[in-house]
């Protein structure tokens, strides 16, 4: 299984709205916790993505939904990617940056320049997409193209001479609305989905950048990359920490995540004195004494905030990393030291 941030929601909320519907109930039908529809950094499975943005389509009868919503989204939900991207000085540093870190918003998509498949010298294919093998979900895809061209519409000044869009699906919606929305043609049951542009397009220069922010942002993004000699105590960490709330925390999720065997990952963990279980157990701790001091959520919601499936399991867990129940800790503002 793969994750992707919840930014890649953003506008599903509002368009479903639109549409006269409430996006909560999707969400809940599909797996997601409600909080990803209103924030862009929780860590939820790409595939349940995938399944809220078909089922939204199919109940509401909107087949081009995934286009609808591409027009509420906008480069910032990239994050610090969209630093670099925005102060690139061509697009040719801006699809380096983009292949190279799109991991770090979706661990399974990539954006790659490929030769043109009818092979035109002249032409190049922005290929986009999961890797080969997987299952092409309509309504993410389209999202996503959507979400490439507007973004080059807007570093390039709209136009950037889009030659076709290929679709590796015959799509429910009307081929005209496609090209409505692309001002291009559409061609579909390709091999894969790809924006078919002039090859000199990457050179263009792009103004409004700034060499020093985009050499920050490229330092920052390598940083949350992990270097050689990143310390994978702090990588599991910060990993097991944003997948708290959304999917199990589990030694096999957290090792796909960073593309590690799970034995390697034990092994690299207990080379740098600790266990995957402690380091669970720290970030449930840590977790907890936020949610109990910070909010009024009720106990049951707080313990499935942190991946424990029972209230008395939490009750448990606090009496051991604290010596007291969740609702002393609560009352006195702040947990007691371990």
């Amino acid at each position: 299984m793969s994750v992707i941030r919840s930014a890649g929601l953003r506008g599903f909320r509002a368009t479903v709205a639109e549409l006269g519907a409430n996006a909560e109930q999707f969400a809940t039908a599909c797996g997601l916790p409600i909080a990803a529809l209103d924030t862009d950094d929780l860590l939820i499975p790409d595939h349940a993505l995938a399944a809220v943005l078909e089922l939204a389509a199919q109940q509401l009868d909107c087949p081009d939904l995934g286009l609808r919503i591409s027009r509420r989204q906008d480069l910032d939900m990239l994050g610090p990617l969209a630093l670099a991207i925005r102060n690139s000085p061509s697009l040719t540093h801006v699809l380096e940056c983009t292949a190279r870190y799109l991991f770090l918003h979706a661990r399974a998509l990539t954006l790659t320049p490929e030769p043109d498949p009818y092979g035109d010298r002249g032409v190049i294919a922005l290929r986009y997409g999961l890797p080969p093998g997987f299952p092409t979900p309509i309504q993410g895809t389209d999202l996503g193209l959507a979400f490439v061209h507007r973004t080059i519409q807007r570093l390039v000044d709209h136009s950037y001479g889009l030659l076709s869009v290929e679709l590796p699906y015959h799509p429910a919606a009307p081929i005209a609305r496609y090209e409505e929305f692309f001002g291009a043609p559409i061609r579909i049951n390709r091999p894969y989905a790809a924006l078919r542009v002039p090859r000199n397009l990457p050179t263009r220069p792009l103004s409004g950048g700034d060499e020093n922010l985009h050499r920050l942002a490229m330092a920052f993004l390598a940083e949350q990359a992990g270097g050689a000699d990143a310390s994978v105590v702090t990588e599991v960490r910060a990993t097991v920490q944003q997948l708290l709330g959304t999917i199990p925390p589990e030694i096999g999720a957290v090792a796909r995540l960073l593309t590690v065997h799970p034995r390697t990952l034990q092994r690299r963990l207990a080379a740098e004195g600790t266990s995957f279980a402690t380091i669970l157990d720290e970030a449930r701790r840590d977790e907890a004494r936020r949610y109990l001091t910070t909010t009024d959520m009720p106990m049951s919601q707080v313990a499935s905030l942190i991946g424990l499936s029972e209230q008395s399991t939490f009750t448990r867990c606090a009496r051991r990393w604290w010596g007291t129940t969740p609702t002393a800790i609560r009352r006195a503002g702040a947990p007691a030291k371990a």
